[in-house]
């Protein structure tokens, strides 16, 4: 936060969740160095040595994930919504100071500090097995069906992604403990919306608007306006030149209609702008020289995707109806907001891209292995997939939460992945193991601390479920889920893949040289 204060980032309601974020990685970072080292003292250790070993097993790992969560946060920056950009940068700072401290400050902190461990003693003739070695063995057992079950629930869900509808509703970014949403929802249900739609309508010449052809097309689009569904209220030019015409005529009904002839019309328009008190103009509805008119439609509380139909149905009406020097495009705030979260997920895709491919990069040159690291991508965009299947089953609409959630949770996904298999790897390299010997290894090396972790930032970003801002709670949702969920995929679904790819591969095949 130092960091981003220096570097003039400021903070706003998605920036401000960096520090939690921060804070929950930075736990996971330490919690992996220290229950390594613990459970190197209880099996007799001492203090140092077992700092030593820590390091030596978690250097790569914790580097590896840090970099991952980094990479997957700086993609934040292809955003079009600039407090993402913000959210990214501190976050990627945050995550790398993490791996730092981690390193060089957790080590040295805990050799001057009095530690006391309990040495794990085992009676004779008593086998003590640890719950994640009896996990291993239920997994080796039951892989095939572990295998096609995970993998069809995974497919399963992924096939419900495309029910998903993109929708956001501006006030409903807050929830009703914030003044702004409780006054706008009075407002909305006793007097008039807040989201408007503009129309600069062209008449194709100066003086145009008090063309009665002019007048008449642009009544007609008045009107059909006003049919509308989504319409509470339409502002118009011509309701003017009606009501005019009308007051001129004795306030006859009869004659609540558009003037006929051009220079009536044009000396209506003086007559009113002339009526008008002192410092006011028609400039807020009619141009300088009289060559367009502004049309304003008011809403009640639409949302994103009905406001983004009824602008596609007003632009296709004007282009059937009108001529060409009429045809206008819909502009507000709120059309503004109703595209936001298409454009963002589409500049998102390459930043998601992006993370993918230099994850994918780090993983196969940190595992020396083309295959490996392509396999690891599995495990690493299932729980994605499966977030947001579930996502479509229980909620059915995203809004601009979504289009970030990819390229973040996607870093941090990696993580259990990456830390699962390094030991593997170490298993089937450094100590000649089979497939089953190496899951093994895994888990009673990892496993603890992986659910912890889990634990840990599940915890952390489901306190963003507690914003009174929609998307910071979104995004804290649907993290912790896809979080949780690569969890139970790399349990379940990694250790049947590995062995199912491996099943023919010798052991001899895998020892090496020296350690890795």
């Amino acid at each position: 936060m130092g960091l981003a204060g220096w570097l003039g980032i400021r903070l706003t309601p998605p920036s401000a969740t960096a520090p939690t974020i921060i804070l929950s990685l930075a736990i996971a970072d330490s919690v992996h160095i220290l229950v390594v080292m613990f459970a190197a003292m209880r099996r007799g250790m001492d203090k140092r040595a077992a700092i030593v070993e820590s390091l030596r097993v978690n250097f790569g790992p914790v580097f590896l994930t840090s970099l991952t969560t980094a990479i997957g946060f700086l993609t934040l920056n292809s955003s079009d919504a600039p407090p993402f950009h913000d959210l990214g940068n501190t976050t990627a700072m945050g995550v790398m100071a993490a791996w730092v401290y981690s390193i060089f400050f957790l080590p040295a902190f805990m050799s001057v500090m009095p530690v006391r461990v309990k040495v794990r003693e085992t009676a004779a003739g008593e086998v003590h097995r640890p719950v994640m070695e009896r996990w291993a063995d239920f997994v080796i057992e039951k892989r095939n069906v572990l295998l096609v079950g995970t993998a069809g629930a995974v497919i399963l869900l992924g096939a419900m992604i495309p029910r998903i509808v993109l929708d956001d509703r501006f006030v409903e970014y807050f929830t009703p403990n914030v003044d702004f949403r409780s006054h706008t929802d009075y407002a909305q249900e006793h007097l008039t919306g807040i989201y408007q739609v503009e129309f600069s309508v062209e008449a194709g010449e100066s003086g145009g608007v008090s063309n009665p052809e002019y007048l008449a097309k642009l009544s007609g689009f008045t009107d059909w306006l006003r049919a509308q569904p989504e319409t509470d209220h339409v502002n118009s030019i011509t309701d003017i030149f009606k009501r005019l015409n009308k007051n001129m005529h004795g306030d006859d009904a009869a004659a609540y209609t558009l003037p006929t002839d051009r220079e009536l019309a044009a000396q209506y328009l003086l007559l009113y702008e002339m009526s008008l008190p002192f410092g006011l103009d028609l400039n807020n509805q009619i141009n300088v020289d009289k060559s367009a008119t502004r049309v304003t439609v008011t809403f009640k509380n639409s949302s994103t995707k009905e406001v983004r139909e009824f602008t596609a149905r007003a632009e296709s009406w004007l282009k059937d109806n009108t001529p060409a020097a009429m045809h206008a495009i819909g502009t507000s705030p709120t059309v503004m907001f109703a595209y936001i979260s298409e454009r963002n997920i589409r500049s998102m895709l390459l930043g998601t891209t992006t993370a993918l491919i230099l994850i994918s990069l780090c993983l196969v040159l940190a595992l020396r292995s083309i295959k490996r690291g392509l396999l690891s991508m599995v495990p690493n965009l299932a729980p994605a997939v499966v977030t947001f299947g579930a996502w479509s089953l229980f909620v059915g609409e995203v809004g601009l939460a979504s289009s970030v959630i990819t390229a973040t949770s996607l870093g941090l996904i990696v993580d259990a992945t990456v830390h699962f298999l390094s030991k593997y790897m170490r298993a089937r390299r450094s100590r000649g193991e089979t497939p089953e010997d190496a899951i093994r290894y895994a888990f009673n090396t990892v496993g603890t601390a992986l659910w912890t972790t889990t634990a840990i930032v599940v915890a952390g970003f489901g306190v963003l479920a507690l914003s009174d801002f929609t998307v910071n709670a979104e995004m804290g949702l649907l993290t912790a889920f896809a979080v949780a969920a690569a969890l139970v995929i790399d349990f379940v679904l990694l250790p049947p893949l590995l062995m199912a790819v491996e099943r023919k591969q010798r052991r001899s095949d895998y020892v090496a040289q020296e350690a890795y």
